[in-house]
């Protein structure tokens, strides 16, 4: 379903430690250290599409017609603090650590598929700093194949069971299948995260529900084999948008509270680089949903497009620049290979803007 307006919060900086004490007017960005007072205003009419700049003022009181309610309801939205995560508070940037446990990741397939070395690393990345360690059998990079339920069970349950005995770190499972969901949340996985929104499988939806896990929703155009060979919006920022508004109403119709839930516009998955920068520079915009947002952009095409760096794991420095500038813009959770650097700039860009490192505390 087309929206006929969006709010996009713009300009954000620090938070002041004590708004009301020092007379601030803005309001603050979903529970986190960042304000904004100025907001774009997008109005979409089918193909027509206008966007201007407005000030907290006039949105907050001009009559925009229609508009006005869901205006109103936009910048509640955007501003209620985010509730945890499986226990996890989402006042600041959080990292998700990859634990790809498949022969043919883009990034690193292969050298963690065996279930004790990927045990290993995913330890090695919880004590780095990741707060969700990510485990993935089933490579869904442009072009991969389909991979087996049963193959992607064996895969990642081992390796599910064997983290849950030795760490206390959120678990998520990166899968598009019903099943694999389902044995993954017996095995202890605390998250689910579907690149397809609970589209690929049809009983997807059902055991999303049944599992009472939160749920990762990410937007993506097409299959994995075939969907970066011609991709086509007529707005990239307001399609995907609009269709992750609908999977979360699907959600919630199937008994999926909002709470539950996190969107990932899905860098990378059904979009060449325009559309990823595109979707890079309004990542505020999906606060208006008002749920957590993901970003996954780590180690990814865009930086190769962007810098010519052919092997993926020369893209760190990229990889560090695209989570801060998701960090800049809100987002709650950054979906990385490298966390130690990862850990690390986050840190320094939160004492920064903070102006004291107290703020780490």
């Amino acid at each position: 379903m087309q929206r006929a307006t969006y709010l996009k919060p713009i300009g954000l900086f620090p938070a002041p430690a004590d708004p009301i004490e020092e007379g601030f007017a803005g309001l603050p960005l979903a529970g986190q250290a960042l304000s904004f007072t100025t907001v774009e205003l997008a109005e979409r009419d089918g193909t027509h599409i206008t966007r201007r700049i407005v000030t907290l003022g006039d949105a907050i009181e001009r009559d925009w017609g229609r508009a006005t309610l869901l205006a109103a309801q936009d910048l509640e939205a955007i501003t209620a603090p985010r509730p945890r995560l499986a226990g996890l508070a989402l006042d600041r940037p959080r990292i998700m650590g990859i634990v790809n446990v498949t022969p043919d990741s883009f990034s690193d397939g292969g050298l963690h598929d065996q279930a004790e070395a990927a045990i290993a690393h995913a330890l090695q990345l919880a004590e780095e700093g990741a707060d969700i360690l990510d485990v993935g059998g089933e490579s869904t990079r442009p072009g991969a194949a389909y991979v087996p339920v049963e193959d992607e069970l064996a895969r990642v349950i081992p390796v599910i069971e064997g983290l849950r005995k030795r760490t206390d770190k959120l678990i998520s499972i990166d899968t598009r299948k019903a099943e694999v969901m389902r044995q993954a949340a017996a095995a202890g996985a605390d998250i689910l995260n579907d690149v397809s929104a609970l589209s690929h499988d049809p009983d997807a939806m059902r055991i999303a529900a049944a599992t009472g896990l939160p749920l990762i929703l990410m937007h993506a155009q097409g299959d994995p084999r075939t969907m970066n060979d011609n991709p086509q919006y007529d707005d990239v920022v307001l399609d995907v948008f609009d269709y992750l508004e609908g999977r979360i109403a699907a959600c919630e119709e199937a008994g999926i509270p909002r709470a539950r839930l996190v969107v990932d516009p899905g860098i990378g998955f059904g979009k060449h680089l325009h559309h990823n920068v595109a979707v890079m520079a309004s990542l505020a915009l999906y606060h208006a949903l008002g749920v957590p947002i993901l970003l996954g952009a780590s180690r990814k095409k865009l930086i190769d497009h962007i810098c010519d760096v052919p092997n993926p794991r020369d893209r760190v420095p990229g990889s560090i620049a695209a989570a801060l500038a998701g960090a800049a813009q809100g987002v709650q959770i950054v979906r990385v290979h490298d966390v130690a650097a990862t850990y690390q700039a986050l840190n320094v860009w939160r004492a920064s803007i903070a102006g004291t490192a107290e703020a780490l505390r």
